[in-house]
């Protein structure tokens, strides 16, 4: 297996572990490996290869000679930003990927247009390529609008725009996040100035208490699954906490306490989605906003498995290690996929992720600047009882760093830490992560003057 490694998705210390136990691994390092796991990297892998920058102009060509020279039996990538080159690159292998349309489960300009020829659910949109034609779409789309960068994830470069007169410093300050996102190594890899493709949609009315029995939840939910063979396998479903302006995901929790009967109206808009993708063989991560009397609006679809920690949440919850099996399918041998996504009913517990932002629970910035201390948070703030929370190393300051501001237009890029909490149930991680957030600006240790300017 060639496991092409970037920024994005989910740890890479989980995707390795996983994987090594069911193939011979070959990493192929686009970003830098985390310091938490570079030495479990060297130890699990049988080799590591970090291109130098003058062999990545084209990216498809050195996944494919990569992917010869170790004779990998497959090629797998778990980051959104390398979905398109590795889709490619199977291609040229005649190895099991995404498919030729890969490039639709990644542009938001294509995706929306496929989803409208299929006549799918999803907010007026309208692409745009210049600061002209936002003032245009600003003036035909029933507002507020929010503004995207097409290639970008993690609610990066999202701008809300509520009269014509915001046009030109939104369309400014997305511009700039997204080279800053670039810079950073968040941004896409094989698609020449990605960064320069933007579309701008309506903002829907989500309510998520037509959906959930108590108050909460955030008013969107993903669909976990895998296609297989051309055909679309639902897992399961992971519920939100409410995002933070303009639309920062703030926490995923693994099962979503939905009804039976409202999952699987979901599950079959996720199906339609992804099928008129036309993907072939990868994981899949659907987004959708619930709306009043039942009604529903397609977000995204992601020709990969969620990002942050769903992946071991449901590992976790339901007993599933979807990296393995992925593999597996990949390098043909046969896989039991669920044969309908898998309920609340079936959880072993609930689990979920929370991203640390500088914001408390109504999503207003911290007064003062924190440093990180997970010691602090375990040992001074309190759970339910049997709750479970420890923090992502890979993915979150070191202890004894200072918070960054959260900045509205960057996203997830913010972030301080990535927690994970386990609990009895869905409710009691919604619960406990409400306690967390309220509670992290009065634990966190101030930030000295020197820290902040440093």
């Amino acid at each position: 297996m060639l496991l092409v490694h970037a920024k994005g998705g989910p740890p890479l210390g989980h995707v390795l572990s996983r994987t090594a136990a069911k193939a011979e691994v070959h990493l192929l390092a686009l970003s830098a490996l985390p310091p938490a796991v570079a030495g479990s990297a060297r130890r699990l892998c049988a080799s590591v290869m970090t291109p130098a920058g003058a062999h990545r102009s084209d990216l498809v060509s050195l996944i494919v000679a990569r992917a010869e020279a170790v004779g990998a039996d497959a090629v797998l990538t778990f980051s959104e930003y390398a979905v398109v080159a590795v889709a490619e690159a199977c291609e040229a292998l005649g190895l099991a990927g995404a498919g030729g349309a890969s490039a639709l489960a990644r542009d938001k300009r294509l995706m929306r247009r496929t989803w409208q020829r299929h006549g799918l659910p999803q907010p007026e949109f309208r692409p745009v390529d210049t600061e002209a034609d936002l003032h245009a779409a600003a003036r035909s789309l029933p507002g507020p609008l929010l503004l995207k960068a097409a290639w970008s994830a993690g609610s990066t470069a999202h701008q809300i725009i509520r009269s014509p007169h915001e046009v030109p410093a939104a369309w400014a300050r997305s511009c700039d996040v997204m080279a800053e996102s670039a810079r950073l190594g968040y941004a896409e890899l094989h698609v020449a100035e990605a960064d320069a493709d933007y579309v701008v949609e309506q903002i829907v009315t989500g309510t998520a208490s037509d959906w959930f029995d108590e108050p909460g939840w955030g008013d969107y939910v993903s669909v976990e699954g895998v296609v297989a063979n051309g055909t679309f396998h639902p897992v399961c479903l992971s519920g939100r906490m409410p995002t933070v302006e303009p639309f920062t995901e703030r926490a995923s929790i693994t099962p979503a306490p939905l009804a039976r009967d409202a999952q699987d109206r979901i599950v079959d808009l996720a199906r339609r989605a992804v099928d008129a993708l036309g993907l072939r063989d990868c994981g899949t991560h659907t987004e959708i906003k619930l709306g009043a009397g039942g009604s529903m609006w397609l977000i995204e679809t992601a020709a990969r498995f969620g990002g942050a920690m769903t992946v071991p949440q449901i590992e976790e919850v339901f007993g599933l290690d979807l990296v393995g099996m992925l593999v597996d399918h990949l390098l043909g041998h046969p896989v039991a996929w669920p044969e309908r996504a898998l309920t609340p009913a079936r959880a072993r517990g609930a689990a979920g992720s929370l991203v640390v932002l500088a914001v408390d629970g109504r999503g207003r910035a911290w007064q003062d600047r924190k440093v990180w201390d997970f010691p602090a948070v375990s040992a001074d703030i309190p759970l339910s009882r049997g709750s479970r929370l420890s923090v992502v190393e890979e993915s979150s300051l070191a202890d004894g760093r200072v918070v960054p501001v959260y900045d509205p237009a960057a996203g997830a890029n913010t972030m301080a830490a990535l927690c994970l909490l386990s609990a009895a149930d869905a409710r009691t991680v919604l619960r406990d992560f409400e306690t967390l957030v309220d509670a992290l600006p009065r634990v966190l240790p101030a930030a000295q003057p020197e820290e902040v300017s440093a």
